[in-house]
């Protein structure tokens, strides 16, 4: 027995010496010295929803009554107008879409039991125009339609649960800090992603753990931030970003993994004014900013157990027929967005419905006006604004976040990525990849620490291991 006891200490000896060697191994990273923080800052204003205006306009009016950028928010099956010349948007609508959905990838070990298909099939149930898969690590195939596949993964395994989602890239990158405890190892993995990839979103950042706001005063080299992981709709991270000078859009997604659950699927959405759901479409928009995304509660939460409803894909379900059906209802009439836009330094958001409150907010995370009891809210942003964005909450628990609009210098613009992208954003390179360089000192000492313990726990193994070699 005693022996039995001393192999088995020596097994788990072995077994917590190789843990620590990878996890020493794959901390190796440059140390960044970051730029101070730099506030948004010019006499102009980015306007993310310029585009809108473009195409087809509000209720019947003909859409060669609004401007180019006037603000006015399309709608769904109005009249188009006869002058296609004029109004290059007319092909546009507004579309709902998840891009953080995970799907079964392999017979075992996945994160949800669900193929793609069948993941797709509750989506179109409950009326979503565009879903794609994100699996962790993983290409996933649209199972309809190549013209629909979007060349999206999330990335990382790491223990802290730091992920991207990487669009754009023809491979997945498995290399990852699996103890990101530096904001430099954070840092660099954006810098390895974004080399291979068109942009990235930072995933879930209020899940992160070992996350601490600061960091963000730091990181740079994403473009969307994902907002509403469910434990707040402040977005604290979002604004401490902002108020550094790092200029991102932002989406809400289910990062589903239980289709078959009411309270997973359907609980956060984006819309995005665009012409479709191929890449080319998708790319455009989100790097463009004519969009929003919202949090909505669970509208199938009440259901009548028993009941049956034929889900596209699955034929007839048993047990869901209720929520499916009253959360597709629910979805379809939840409030959105009827017009927003900038006129001058003046700034507007208007709702199909009344909220219970309605806030403009800017740097710091400050709330600089708000409206109770308001389908509507007017800001004039002061000189000393550097950002501003909307955020409508209603009483069913409904949230809608607006992308910010924000202070820079026209003149001084430089093109943002390809100059074939017309919607890009019209701000310089800086305010999405701010500038950081490499301390050669602190890097050559962090990577010597972390190579010096993986071969401690190498001559460990060693040691330990030679000395069962003898006794046997």
């Amino acid at each position: 027995m005693k022996k039995f006891f001393i192999v088995s200490g020596k097994c788990l000896s072995v077994l917590l010496l190789s843990l620590v060697a990878v996890l020493a191994l794959f901390s190796v990273s440059p140390v960044y010295d970051f730029s101070a923080p730099r506030p948004f800052s010019g006499p102009d204003i980015f306007n993310p929803y310029a585009a809108l205006g473009q195409g087809m306009c509000e209720g019947s009016v003909r859409c060669d009554s609004a401007a180019p950028g006037d603000g006015v928010v399309p709608n769904d099956g109005v009249t188009r107008c006869d002058n296609a010349a004029r109004c290059e948007g007319w092909d546009k609508t507004w579309k709902r879409a998840n891009f953080h959905t995970h799907t079964r990838v392999r017979p075992f070990l996945s994160e949800c039991d669900f193929w793609p298909e069948e993941v797709l099939a509750y989506y179109d149930s409950l009326g979503y125009d565009i879903v794609t898969f994100s699996n962790h690590n993983a290409l996933t195939m649209h199972p309809n339609d190549t013209a629909l596949q979007v060349n999206v993964y999330e990335h990382g395994y790491n223990l802290f649960k730091y992920h991207l989602l990487v669009f754009g890239s023809d491979r997945v990158n498995r290399f990852d800090p699996l103890l990101p405890v530096l904001v430099s190892q954070r840092q660099w993995k954006l810098d390895m992603l974004g080399r291979d990839s068109d942009f990235i979103q930072l995933n879930h950042p209020f899940r992160t753990w070992m996350t601490p706001r600061d960091d963000m005063e730091c990181l740079s080299g994403y473009e969307i931030m994902e907002l509403d992981s469910g434990i707040t709709t402040e977005q604290e991270y979002w604004d401490r970003a902002l108020s550094a000078g790092h200029y991102s859009f932002a989406l809400a997604n289910d990062d589903l993994h239980h289709p078959d659950r009411s309270w997973c699927i359907g609980i956060r959405s984006n819309m995005l004014y665009c012409v479709d759901g191929s890449y080319a479409s998708l790319k455009e928009t989100l790097l463009g900013g004519a969009y929003y995304c919202m949090r909505m509660p669970d509208y199938g939460a009440e259901y009548v157990a028993g009941d049956t409803a034929e889900v596209p894909g699955r034929g007839t379900l048993s047990g869901v027929g209720g929520w499916v059906q009253r959360k597709r209802a629910g979805i379809a009439a939840a409030p959105r967005l009827t017009g927003i836009g900038a006129e001058g330094d003046s700034l507007f958001v208007e709702l199909s419905e009344t909220a219970s409150i309605i806030k403009a907010i800017g740097q710091d995370g400050r709330v600089l006006a708000s409206a109770e009891n308001s389908a509507s809210l007017s800001y004039v942003m002061d000189d000393s604004d550097t950002y501003v964005r909307f955020t409508a909450y209603f009483d069913d628990g409904a949230v809608i976040y607006t992308n910010p609009f924000a202070r820079y210098d026209k003149s001084a613009v430089e093109a943002y990525g390809d100059a074939g992208i017309s919607s890009r954003p019209a701000l310089t390179d800086s305010y999405f990849h701010t500038p950081h360089s490499v301390n050669w000192p602190l890097t050559m000492l962090w990577n010597l620490l972390a190579l010096s313990i993986a071969a401690l726990c190498v001559w460990g193994i060693v040691r330990i291991s030679g000395r069962c070699g003898n006794r046997v």
